[in-house]
This record gives C-alpha cells, structure tokens and sequence, in this order.
C-alpha cells in the first residue's frame, strides 16, 4: 500500500499536467511567432537591399569614409531631388560612386553669389546638410536633359561630382545609371541610423526625395523576432529545470 502512495506523491496532479501541456503550447506559439518576424524581416532587408562602403570624404558629414550604409534597390525613375543614391557610370570611372542628386530632367541648375548657393530653376535651395565650409566651388549653371541627373557631394569642397564633368553631357548621368538610394548607415556603431529624407528641394515642383523604405520596421521585427525566440527558450529551459527539481524533492 505505501508503495502505492508514494507513486502517487511523486506524479504530477491532472491539472499541474493540464499547465504543463498549455504552457508547452504557448512556449511553441512564442517560438514559432518570433521565427515568422526574424525570417520575415531579414528577407525584407536581403532582398530589398544591398550593403555599401563609403570610400571617400565626399559626401561628409552626411557619410563618413569607412561609413557602411545599406541601400535600397531601385532605379532612377523613381528618385527624386536630395535623394543621396548608388550609381555607376562609365564617363565618371569605373568605381561606384555615392552622390545627391540635386536636379532631374528639365531642371536648371546653377549657383549664385559669393557663398556659390544652390539653385533649381531659379530658385534658392537651403541645404542644411552640406558640411561647414566657405565659398562652395566655382559658379556653374547647366540645363539637365530629360532622363537624366545632376549630382553632387555634401562636401562640395572635396567631391569629384557633375561639376567636374560639366563638358560631358552637362556633368549629369543617365537616371537608369542609378542602383540604389541609401537609407542607412549601419557601421560604425555609434554612427549606426536612418539617412532621413530631406525636405530642402520641397519647395520646387517636380520629383522629391523619396520616403524611408521597410528598412526600419524590418531591422525591428528581425531584432524582436531573435529576442522572442531566445526569452521564450529560456523561460520555458528555466520552467523545466524548476519542474524537475521540485519532482526530485517530492520523489
């Protein structure tokens, strides 16, 4: 008879085995919801984008040299004035480059006045981007032929951009040249953040920086995603050890 109670003592009741299956199911719905956002978001940022470097101090201080930026896949219909964009064109070198773009098929763009300010079709553009210098280049002024782009760097002091090729096609480069437009910089950590859309070419009719792309919501659901997982095994490793421990007690 005693052999009998002690079996029974040492056996879970049916409904601390009914709590053990429910949390078993939970545990497997946690699991399975962090799986969906860590595949899911990471997709979204592997097929939508593509890792650069930044070379050269041309577009400082918006991108610094050794910056790793990702960027989204696009083409040149669809980026508009301040986009910051990937591009390769044979005029230019072989090497990618990293420019803004700040004209587009159509537009006039020129620069005036002793501190060299920026205009599109005859309106001054405030560029609160640009890095902190004096007069910004020589004065210019060209006429952007349709499907194309005028382009230069944030630091106009130390950038190779249309400006230097304003002998060939007026300094611009073919819109479908165009690989991607950058969203991010992702290395180094403490420079790690969203480009941001500026809003300086707002004032001028005609195409405008594109908004942020699924970048961040996709960073965010892959990050959770991993943290479900690992919070959820943890718990439920740290449920099971407790579980057997109090068998071992009571046996």
């Amino acid at each position: 008879m005693s052999s009998v109670v002690e079996q029974t003592a040492g056996r879970p009741s049916a409904p601390a085995r009914s709590g053990h299956r429910l949390a078993a199911v939970l545990q497997g719905v946690a699991i399975a919801l962090g799986l969906l956002l860590l595949v899911g978001g990471f997709a979204v940022i592997a097929i939508g984008y593509r890792p650069y470097n930044i070379p050269t101090a041309s577009m400082s201080p918006t991108l610094q040299i050794g910056d790793k930026v990702l960027a989204r896949k696009t083409d040149g219909g669809s980026v508009g004035r301040g986009d910051v964009v990937v591009f390769k064109d044979q005029a230019w070198g072989d090497e990618l480059m990293v420019k803004r773009v700040v004209a587009v098929g159509g537009d006039t763009v020129a620069t005036t006045g002793d501190d060299r300010r920026l205009t599109v079709n005859g309106k001054p553009v405030d560029e609160p981007y640009l890095a902190a210098q004096g007069p910004q280049g020589p004065t210019f002024s060209a006429t952007v032929p349709p499907g194309r782009l005028f382009l230069l760097g944030d630091n106009r002091l130390a950038s190779l951009d249309s400006r230097t090729h304003l002998e060939v096609d007026g300094g611009t480069v073919p819109a479908d040249e165009v690989e991607a437009r950058i969203e991010a910089t992702v290395m180094p950590f403490g420079r790690m953040g969203e480009l941001g859309r500026t809003g300086a070419f707002d004032g001028i009719p005609g195409p405008r920086a594109g908004e942020p792309g699924p970048l961040v919501p996709a960073a965010v659901a892959t990050v959770a995603g991993a943290a479900l997982i690992v919070v959820t095994s943890a718990v439920g490793g740290m449920a099971g050890l407790a579980r057997r421990l109090r068998r071992g007690r009571a046996s």
